[in-house]
């Protein structure tokens, strides 16, 4: 059984950083994406950065610079460093996960494994 564990989330004032992080278990395919999405309340879920498993990395425009997703094989976990952080960037954050083999790797339902979320406050 795949799971997914997010954690790291917390409240921080804008200009702030947070480190995300996502340990996965009962996930063995060698051909991945996972990836991070974001949910504000009323909202859909938004793409925020994937990694495959070739190592090419992807961001949405608004992350760009700031936030950087990275992966530590031996200890099955996926990282999202979030630097300069503003109000609009609070929301649910989801780790997730799908087999790749090509194409995209940034809509959300494309994706079959999620994580049940950490919320990232940003106060202004």
């Amino acid at each position: 059984q795949v799971q997914l564990v997010e954690s790291g989330g917390g409240s921080v004032q804008a200009g702030g950083s947070l480190r995300l992080s996502c340990v996965r278990s009962g996930y063995t395919y060698s051909n991945y994406c996972m990836g991070w999405f974001r949910q504000a309340p009323g909202k859909e879920r938004d793409w925020v950065a994937t990694m495959k498993s070739d190592g090419t990395t992807s961001y949405a425009d608004s992350v760009k610079g700031r936030f950087t997703i990275s992966k530590d094989n031996a200890k099955n976990s996926l990282y999202l460093q979030m630097n300069s952080l503003k109000p609009e960037d609070t929301a649910m954050y989801y780790c997730a996960a799908k087999t790749w083999y090509s194409g995209s790797c940034s809509k959300a339902g494309s994706f079959g494994y999620w994580g049940q979320g950490t919320q990232v406050t940003v106060s202004s």
